[in-house]
């Protein structure tokens, strides 16, 4: 969790922080700076427009409300919205609703294990209507769990290389005709008990010898290294997928064509893209603004879920958009998501 405002948290009386927090929900959903008659008709019937008036003021001395224009309303700092998503999180997941509907609709976009990445990063974008991102880790050290090879052809089958982390690679082989379903079957145990717990790399260096003992086809051992090979060198960096680019156009905040075309260079940029994603280390991250370090996502924020990939590796998934997002519903979305793909993730393939 990125900053810390508890201390002011615990200074601010209850009264200024029900007020606080109904301007952070009325923005959120209207982009509209809110006034003291709002507050006073929707969220605080009780008190005056001029009591809450007053508070608001209090609060914008105290840097949680900024004053746009010296006639508008007012509209939440950054600072606010961090005192916001810090009372989320130290007040635990249980606060977060909509767990059974996201897993539903989350668990039905990923049945195959093939598109779990692909399925996740868009599921994200298109339940919270942001800018979507997934991270899968660097893994040098991936190491084999599962070998198959299934016949598509006389002459040729389909070689599916699974790994302890998560990650899948197929690719079609040749082989000989005379090998029918059963003995490739058979080839796949035989390869599977031998490589299993090994590294890509020692793979790679096992196979060049491989068949000469173990009877397995010569030609079927050359492209499984072939491929053990690609594996290693795509996995030896960060890969990135990001979702839902076009939805911030949906939003006031990004109505500046230079402002829009800002944030999508970022987005469109690996590199940038890295310099402020979490390291999944933590649970949940959470930069807003000028956190990002980045100038063209100042009036942006993103939110971050760790999640587990197989055998100690950790990945990323997250959302991108303005600072007047729905955090807690973000998080709830990205909690369960993040649960979701831990399991999916970490299953042994047979």
């Amino acid at each position: 969790m990125d900053g810390s405002h508890s201390g002011e948290r615990l200074t601010m009386d209850d009264r200024k922080l029900r007020i606080l927090l109904a301007v952070i929900d009325d923005y959120v959903h209207t982009a509209i700076p809110v006034g003291s008659r709002t507050i006073s008709r929707k969220y605080e019937t009780s008190l005056s427009s001029a009591t809450i008036r007053n508070e608001m003021s209090d609060l914008e001395e105290m840097g949680f409300l900024e004053q746009p224009h010296v006639s508008a309303g007012r509209i939440p700092s950054p600072k606010a919205y961090r005192l916001y998503v810090d009372s989320l999180l130290s007040g635990g997941m249980d606060t977060f609703t909509e767990e059974d509907r996201v897993r539903e609709y989350f668990m039905e976009r990923v049945r195959q294990m093939q598109d779990v990445v692909e399925s996740a990063v868009a599921a994200v974008s298109e339940m919270t209507h942001y800018a979507a991102i997934i991270m899968m880790p660097k893994q040098l050290d991936l190491r084999i769990t599962c070998l198959q090879l299934v016949p598509i052809n006389p002459g040729s089958a389909l070689l599916v290389i699974v790994t302890d982390g998560g990650v899948i690679r197929n690719s079609t082989i040749r082989v000989s005709p005379s090998l029918d379903a059963d003995a490739l079957y058979g080839i796949s145990r035989m390869l599977t008990r031998g490589l299993a717990g090994h590294t890509l790399q020692e793979v790679q260096e096992m196979l060049s010898t491989y068949s000469r003992y173990s009877g397995a086809d010569e030609e079927v051992c050359r492209d499984i290294a072939d491929l053990a090979s690609q594996m290693a060198r795509q996995t030896g960096t960060d890969t990135v997928e990001v979702s839902g680019s076009h939805n911030i156009l949906n939003y006031p905040e990004y109505a500046d064509v230079e402002k829009a075309r800002s944030f999508m260079s970022v987005l469109e940029t690996k590199e940038r893209l890295l310099s402020f994603l979490p390291d999944g280390t933590q649970p949940f991250t959470v930069r807003i603004g000028s956190e990002m370090g980045i100038k063209e996502m100042e009036d942006s924020a993103v939110v971050c879920a760790s999640y587990r990939v197989g055998n100690g590796h950790t990945g990323s998934v997250g959302v991108i958009g303005p600072v007047r997002m729905p955090y807690g519903r973000v998080l709830s979305i990205l909690n369960t998501v993040r649960n979701s793909l831990s399991m999916l993730m970490s299953e042994d393939i047979p």
